[in-house]
């Protein structure tokens, strides 16, 4: 290996602790400061540093019992930054095929350019008795350190689904594949198939979704077949479902709450490119950019309009829709096998604010809709206060609103479809169908 080369292995090493000292300290989503650090990275290196993040982050309670067990007093200021890196080594150990020497000497040398050349006694120390004592092997004190979830989400979840919780704690912890729609507004299925097949990337197929394909691996989605002639969309099953509930019909206008990044709004016009009108609303104007995006590239045309769901008097020009979906914001839970980083970045007080948002967006956005017009409501969350008792709440309180007969076994006692994450390989998912009737 070249001095150029070693240099650069280490600052990768060094990046991946620097990039889950953002977040785990500072807050920072992955989504802002993964890319960043990837940037100077070959997509090899890029890939590699993804892996090693969100691996500690699936796996952070094992991670900190095992730091606890062997550091004896947390570091603090400057020196926090080398808790990450050797948690780092701790999965690489643990969870990687990597060698015990590289994994040892090369977390070690990344104290350099992480500016703390004074720890790496100490980290050299703790990772050998990690392997000495063969910590790894010993068996995880509870089922909550197991689980990988923080407490708060274990103890939620493990009242939510007394059933069935031993099995969702499996899949939340399983990496969830890509799932990519076809815009069959551009290609057909069919031909989109013998690209990918002439490219000789594995895919396979969903019985449920007849214009999706689910990847057999990870891939630099811009240098799929297509990807800037809009042949396709990358988003999740569950998420796919949303236009299909919604039954979109000719001639017909709809709105679209919360709506970036605009999958489910493309999705939408490809399945009916008869609608009269659709308005994409989302609150945040960078993430409304985002939305722009992905219509330039798919080829649609759509209003986008930047405003608060919740606050309709600021932005509504008073025509009434004949469908809305509200994909409303949530916690997220159903996602983070996808985004481990919710885990941490979200916090036990966070879900009664979400919940009251989700009633105040609920209740502004009704009147919106025409007698006789259909609200969707999604979230992708696994929290039954932010989905079927929500919705029992709203129907309760909103004479005029009933649920029709979408989905098997809804009722008014547990409204709407829960799909939970591992389902057919999809994503954790919740959606109500509600009508109004007058």
């Amino acid at each position: 290996m070249t001095t150029r080369s070693k240099a650069h292995h280490l600052n990768l090493r060094a990046d991946a602790a620097k990039v889950l000292h953002q977040i785990l300290e500072e807050g920072q989503s992955a989504r802002e400061c993964l890319p960043l650090a990837q940037l100077p990275h070959k997509e090899q290196d890029k890939a590699w540093l993804q892996e090693m993040v969100y691996g500690v982050l699936r796996n952070l309670p094992i991670l900190q019992f095992w730091l606890r067990q062997l550091l004896d007093k947390p570091l603090k200021n400057r020196f926090k930054v080398v808790e990450h890196l050797i948690m780092l080594g701790f999965y690489q150990l643990a969870f990687s095929r990597v060698s015990q020497h590289a994994a040892v000497s090369e977390t070690v040398a990344a104290c350099q350019p992480l500016n703390t050349l004074a720890m790496k006694g100490l980290v050299n120390a703790i990772l050998r008795t990690f392997i000495r004592e063969e910590i790894s092997l010993q068996e995880s004190p509870n089922e909550q350190i197991a689980s990988g979830l923080p407490k708060w989400l274990y103890k939620k979840l493990e009242v939510g689904y007394q059933n069935n919780f031993s099995e969702l704690l499996a899949n939340m912890q399983v990496k969830a594949p890509i799932w990519l729609r076809v815009n069959t507004r551009k290609i057909s299925h069919p031909h989109f198939v013998e690209a990918l097949e002439r490219a000789e990337i594995e895919f396979s197929y969903s019985p449920e979704h007849p214009a999706a394909l689910i990847l057999s691996k990870g891939h630099d989605i811009t240098s799929l077949p297509g990807f800037d002639l809009g042949w396709f969309a990358v988003q999740d099953g569950a998420a796919q479902f949303a236009a299909h509930y919604l039954k979109p019909k000719q001639g017909e206008t709809i709105l679209d709450c919360c709506a970036a990044p605009g999958g489910k709004t493309c999705h939408i016009i490809e399945l009916q490119p008869n609608i009269t009108k659709i308005v994409a609303l989302e609150i945040d104007p960078r993430r409304a950019t985002k939305i722009e995006e992905n219509l330039v590239r798919l080829g649609h045309d759509v209003d986008i309009i930047i405003g608060d769901a919740s606050k309709p008097d600021d932005w509504f020009d008073g025509q009434v829709f004949d469908r809305v979906l509200l994909d409303a914001p949530c916690s997220a839970t159903g996602i983070i096998r996808r985004h481990p980083d919710i885990k941490w970045l979200r916090k036990a007080k966070d879900i009664e604010v979400l919940v009251g948002l989700q009633k105040k967006i609920l209740d502004a956005i009704w009147p919106l809709i025409k007698s006789g017009g259909t609200l969707l409501y999604a979230t992708c969350s696994v929290l039954p206060e932010e989905n079927h008792l929500q919705i029992k709440d709203f129907l309760s309180r909103t004479a005029n609103a009933s649920l029709d007969d979408t989905f098997d076994n809804d009722s008014v006692d547990k409204p709407g479809k829960q799909i939970l994450p591992g389902n057919q390989q999809m994503d954790g998912f919740y959606y109500a169908r509600l009508l109004k009737s007058y």
